[in-house]
This record gives structure tokens, C-alpha cells and sequence, in this order.
């Protein structure tokens, strides 16, 4: 694979993982408001590990790399 396709997938997951992230906080958000704090945890926890680790993966890429 070339790099300049490495790069663009690498910065698509981290852009993808904050998605992810601020999807879940939003959501989680909208449950505290609906009284279903439990559920609210669970579903920003899930939101927070998932985003946060697409952007891991991407950022890891990333610095394989090197600087561009």
C-alpha cells in the first residue's frame, strides 16, 4: 500500500473515532435527560472505548508513518 493511502486511512479513522465519541456523548446526553442514567453510562462508556479506539489505531498509523 502507499503511504499517501496509509495517511488518508489513518487520518479517516481518527476523524471516524471522534465521530464515534461525540455520537455517544450526545446520545448519552439525551438518555440523562430521559431519567435512564444507567443506560446513559453504558452507552457513553461503549461510545468512548469504540471512538477512542479508532483513533488510537489511526493516530498509531499515523506515527508508523512518520511526519508527512
Amino acid at each position: 500500500m502507499s503511504r499517501a493511502f496509509l495517511w488518508k486511512l489513518a487520518k479517516a479513522l481518527e476523524g471516524v473515532g471522534l465521530v464515534v465519541i461525540l455520537i455517544g456523548v450526545f446520545w448519552s446526553i439525551n438518555l440523562g435527560f430521559h431519567d435512564r442514567g444507567l443506560e446513559s453510562m453504558g452507552l457513553e462508556f461503549q461510545g468512548l472505548g469504540l471512538g477512542g479506539a479508532l483513533f488510537v489505531i489511526g493516530w498509531m498509523i499515523e506515527r508508523k508513518l512518520g511526519a508527512r
